[in-house]
């Protein structure tokens, strides 16, 4: 199926659709207020390009056709005093609040200081209406540019053109970072005391700033100090911008009237050659100290526009934080909220981008505030490793330890690429006492992305610390994903694996989201969900483990896949909550989040169900019949099944459940020994409404109709499932779905009812020899037969059979019953040279005396054991001899045993091991041809060697055994008296033999004296015994079945030996022998004697009469000498 099912259904899933592009669906969260109860989804990409400010939507579960509708949280739930929130992504986390409310973060958002856009983040707190309660923003600093600037320009009419003083002011108000949160400005002609005041629009907290504009000396001086002691009180830094207006100097326009002030003109004391010093020294005491910083004199109105950067950088490295202009952030850029958990005393907040993105925690409680300094970590996260993003505070939790100590859990999952998490405690004043660390193993698998604390059996000790590296690559570099599983002890976690996902190569990230969720299966532990998004190609999957007695058992128990619920579904499984019942039926709901989609699943009630069976009565009689049946004599049976169901779940709606169940007799194996009695099949359907908490019985009548095979029981099988229409019940894992009884047979063994057997074994091969004198296998035979004969001397033998075990060189060919024997047998292949030969099976029966007799319809009686008559069988069994395998030892071997008892004193006779030696006769033929068989002779011829003629010899092997190590040994009578040649080899052409010719003398066994040429007319026939030979010895090596081998002999004749003589005929002879193989030891030394034939050369003299001398020139091939190994 498309997904493994247990009790999480996936029939009828509840969808949630929103905005895809906003990736609603990035956070989920159950909410019950108020008799309601909905879902919150997460959009934090919601909202207009360029400001993906967020949103979070609330989902109503009980209405079918409800939508989703946007949570208007307004403005000032996410403002940090006057700061917009522009692009801070909200909903990236929700997370269940004290007091039934909830807590939403926006970890982007930013704040705008000068140049610079640190993103602190920011949380809201809501109450169960979804009302605003607290903005939580600990990490928000006040700008540098939180100024309050005051430009006091000269009121009299002496600075002109008065153009140049507005370039001025409009460049140096294109300086400030003018904003709510920043610099606010005001102009004064000429200044008013109360301009930092709070009704003129002063900040009390702002940094105070007094621009002074002019070119001449004020006539109220002597109000001046008590000014200045007045700004000094009030913190207002001052800037003083003297105008000297000299040969520069332009004429007032036409029309432009003087108009006297309380201050003259520095003009008036150029002009008429009087020392300004006067002027210079009281501006100069306006400036704040030193005056070189807060001090400025220039030549006229135009060169105002000269002095403005140096200005603005006066001005902004005077309030300058370490961020302006240092190399290194501390929490500015905290994003505070990107992960956040839930503590009893507070909340603790994981700042990834703290300290140049090494990060750190934040807990924010009734006690205060605690942040701990950079260097708190230093041990785990070494400073010398900076700028290396550990992200420390990526996900945050805690545990607690079974002595009652709490440790918080933070995971850094790009320390040194390879990702860390730490177990820690923190002090009031921010101190970090590390408890322990746990390392990730391989590089980029983002190790600690993800933890998930789980309190197995609820007694508020934790149990198991779930880690997550979702982007471990697995088998064919895969992005499997892995999540381990740590023991929580009495100090520290020990490692205990890893949960087990699909065995499938894929990418799937198994561990992207991590949830602790109350007990699903009602066994009384809580269980996990592990989300995996980018299995079945980005569609996702959601596993569901089981909480077991201090830990989560690793295999998962359902596995919900996105397919199973939705086609169009995809990143199913990047958000998991499941803490709530949100169907009303008491039991949790599990909620996922997808790409653009929220999906609610009910959690189905558990129900067992404990089945008994009892069958009457017990046993089926072999002989008894009680009943008829279809016209026939049959034992009938009842059968007795009851069931009673219940179930662990609290608050469950669903008091009956509807109970499928089969009931099958023997329902696969072949032919049928019973039936019901309501059916002739073999099998009913039935249903059966079931209350929780009560038994219901029911009756199954049926009979046995063939007893013979009385030795396999007959099964009865109970299969119940229930009928699992959504929302209804699921059947519990541990429930029995299949209830088997084997119901026997009652056996004839006598009155103790135990049957004791005696089996006596009997055998014999037909064949027979010995190492002095083995059995020789000429050709044509290769059978051997063994007769074999069983007997059963006393009770029944169940089960009887004989076991044959032979040597290699034999194969088995067949197994004959002697004609008229009742028993049954049959022969399966062993392993090896083997067979098992069932005798009678079930039973081989042991006959009673002549004249037993029993009653009908009763149990027989049985005679005594001594006055039983044997039960036999004969068979004989036949093999062939292999051709492949070659052994001096034939050898079989019988074993009879069965399953009844027999006597140790009687086992003797139960084996019977045959052999016999034997020696295999090769089946070898020799051949041979001449090309000359007829010469004459001239008196007057040409003096040299006669025709050059060719003899072949072929040898065959015409066995089905391989013959090694053969030589061919052929004697060549050569030369007469003296050494006078007659016949002389030539050429001797082998193929892939290897011969070697050897002249007369050389070979003791040739070396004959050759006879006087006078006794020569008396000699009919030229051999080694009257000439002396060359010996041709070739090796002839393997020859296999039905191959053979050729030998060709080139010869001439010597016409000067037979000329001076009278006309003779020149014999060949061959001749063949077999030797001894020195290999095995299995071929024969003389097993087929001498085979010889006879090649003839007649030689004529050129006479009108020829006088026939017939001389034998003995061309004796000198035998086969056949070595075979």
């Amino acid at each position: 199926g498309l997904c493994v099912a247990f009790n999480v259904d996936v029939s009828s899933p509840r969808l949630l659709r929103g905005p895809p592009e906003a990736q609603f669906g990035y956070r989920v969260l159950q909410r019950a207020a108020g008799g309601r109860k909905w879902l919150l989804v997460g959009a934090p990409w919601d909202g207009p390009d360029g400001d993906h400010r967020g949103a979070i939507y609330k989902c109503p579960v009980g209405p079918p056709n409800s939508t989703c509708t946007r949570v208007n949280l307004g403005d000032a739930a996410l403002r940090h005093g006057a700061l917009p929130a522009r692009n801070m992504h909200l909903g990236m986390t929700l997370l269940h609040g004290p007091g039934g409310g909830f807590v939403a973060c926006a970890p982007l958002w930013s704040q705008e200081c000068g140049t610079s856009v640190f993103s602190s983040g920011i949380c809201t707190r809501m109450d169960s209406e979804l009302r605003p309660v607290e903005t939580l923003a600990p990490t928000a600093q006040r700008c540098s540019t939180y100024m309050d600037i005051v430009i006091v320009l000269d009121g009299s009419n002496s600075i002109y053109p008065w153009y140049e003083v507005q370039n001025f002011l409009s460049n140096i108000l294109g300086k400030f970072f003018i904003g709510p949160g920043q610099i606010q400005v005001s102009w004064h002609r000429p200044c008013p005391t109360e301009a930092f005041s709070a009704a003129r629009g002063g900040r009390p907290d702002a940094t105070r700033l007094l621009i002074v504009v002019t070119d001449g000396e004020s006539h109220d001086g002597e109000e001046l100090p008590a000014a200045l002691r007045e700004c000094e009180q009030r913190n207002v830094t001052r800037y003083a911008i003297a105008v000297r207006r000299g040969a520069r100097a332009r004429a007032r326009p036409r029309g432009a009237a003087h108009r006297p002030g309380p201050r003259q003109v520095l003009g008036h004391y150029l002009r008429r050659q009087q020392d300004p010093k006067d002027f210079i020294r009281e501006i100069r005491s306006i400036a704040s100290q030193p005056d070189d910083k807060f001090f400025f004199n220039v030549t006229d109105e135009a060169a105002l526009n000269d002095i403005v950067d140096a200005l603005g950088d006066r001005i902004f490295s005077l309030e300058g934080t370490p961020g302006a202009n240092a190399s290194s952030f501390e929490l500015e850029m905290s994003q505070i909220g990107f992960s956040i958990h839930l503590l009893e005393d507070g909340i603790l907040f994981g700042m990834v981008g703290a300290y140049d993105w090494d990060g750190t925690v934040l807990k924010e409680g009734p006690a205060g505030r605690v942040v701990p300094p950079r260097e708190a970590f230093q041990e785990e996260l070494p400073l010398e490793l900076k700028n290396h993003a550990a992200y420390l505070g990526y996900a945050v939790s805690s545990l607690r330890l079974r002595g009652g100590k709490r440790l918080y859990v933070a995971g850094a999952p790009r320390f040194q690429h390879k990702g860390k998490v730490l177990l820690f405690e923190l002090g009031a004043a921010g101190a970090v006492a590390v408890a322990q660390a746990l390392a990730g193993e391989q590089i980029g698998s983002y190790f600690g992305s993800e933890v998930c604390v789980l309190d197995a059996d609820g007694d508020g000790d934790s149990d198991v610390l779930l880690v997550a590296a979702p982007m471990f690559l697995g088998a064919q570099s895969k992005e499997t994903g892995r999540v381990y599983v740590y023991r929580v002890g009495q100090r520290l976690v020990a490692p205990a694996g890893t949960l087990h996902a699909h065995k499938k190569p894929q990418d799937s990230r198994f561990g992207y989201a991590l949830a602790a969720v109350p007990d699903l299966n009602h066994d009384g532990y809580n269980d996990v969900l592990v989300g995996a998004p980018l299995e079945d190609g980005h569609r996702g999957a959601v596993y569901v483990y089981h909480g077991a007695p201090g830990t989560v058992l690793p295999r998962y128990k359902q596995r919900i896949e996105a397919a199973a619920l939705d086609s169009a579904l995809s990143y199913f499984g990047r958000s998991l909550d499941a803490r709530m019942d949100l169907s009303g039926d008491g039991l949790p709901d599990v909620a996922v989040g997808a790409q653009g989609a929220a999906v609610v699943l009910r959690a189905r009630q558990i129900v067992q169900v404990n089945t008994s069976l009892t069958v009457e009565p017990a046993a089926v009689s072999v002989i008894e019949r009680n009943c008829r049946r279809g016209g026939a004599d049959a034992v009938c049976l009842r059968a007795r099944l009851c069931f009673r169901a219940g179930t662990r779940a609290r608050g469950s709606r669903h008091r009956d459940i509807d109970l499928r169940y089969n009931v099958s007799l023997e329902e696969r194996a072949p032919g049928a020994r019973a039936a019901f009695d309501a059916s002739p099949r073999r099998r009913l359907q039935k249903r059966l409404e079931l209350s929780l908490g009560r038994q219901s019985c029911v009756r199954i009548p049926f009979h046995v109709l063939d007893t013979s095979d009385y030795l396999r029981p007959l099964p009865f099988t109970v299969t119940l499932e229930l009928e699992e229409a959504a929302p209804g019940p699921v059947l519990d894992e541990k429930s029995a779905r299949t209830v088997r009884r084997l119901i026997p047979f009652f056996k004839e063994c006598g009155e103790d009812d135990e049957c004791v057997t005696d089996l006596v074994l009997r055998a014999s091969m037909d064949i027979a020899g010995s190492g002095q004198s083995p059995f020789v296998l000429r050709k044509g035979r290769r059978k051997v037969l063994v007769a074999v004969a069983l007997e059963n001397r006393q009770e029944n033998a169940y089960n009887a059979s004989v076991r044959l075990r032979f040597s290699r060189n034999l194969l088995f060919s067949s197994l004959v019953l002697q004609d008229g024997s009742p028993v049954k047998l049959e022969c399966a292949a062993l392993g090896g040279h083997g067979r098992l030969c069932t005798v009678g099976y079930p039973v081989f029966r042991a006959r009673a005396q002549v004249g037993a007799s029993a009653a009908p319809r009763a149990r027989p009686r049985l005679l005594p054991r001594s006055r039983l008559r044997p039960a036999q069988v004969s068979f004989t069994l036949e093999f062939e001899f292999s051709c492949s395998v070659l052994l001096d030892r034939a050898e079989v071997g019988l074993v009879a045993s069965s399953d009844s008892a027999e006597a140790e004193a009687t086992l003797q006779d139960n084996a019977v091991q045959l052999a016999a030696a034997v020696r295999y006769e090769p089946d070898l033929f020799l051949s041979s041809t001449a090309t000359l068989h007829r010469y004459e002779v001239h008196p007057r011829g040409a003096h040299g060697p006669g025709p050059e003629f060719k003899t072949t010899v072929k040898v065959q092997n015409l066995g089905c055994y391989t013959v090694r190590n053969l030589t061919l040994r052929m004697a060549l009578p050569a030369s007469g008296y003296r050494g006078a040649a007659f016949l002389s080899v030539t050429r001797v052409i082998a193929g892939n033999a290897t011969c070697v010719l050897r002249g007369p003398g050389e070979e003791p066994r040739t070396a004959a004296a050759p006879v006087h040429p006078e006794d020569l007319l008396h000699v009919d026939r030229l051999n080694c015994s009257t000439a002396a030979c060359q010996v041709l010895s070739c090796e002839l090596g393997r020859l296999p079945r039905g191959a053979d081998v050729s030998v060709h002999v080139l010869r001439t004749l010597h016409d000067s030996f037979f000329r001076a003589r009278r006309e003779v005929r020149v014999g060949t002879g061959m001749g063949t022998g077999m030797g001894t193989g020195t290999g095995t030891g299995c071929l024969l030394r003389d097993a087929a004697g001498l085979l010889s034939s006879q090649l003839e050369l007649e030689i004529l003299q050129a006479k009108r009469v020829p006088v026939s001398l017939w001389i034998l020139v003995g061309s004796i091939i000198g035998g086969l000498l056949l070595l075979a190994l």
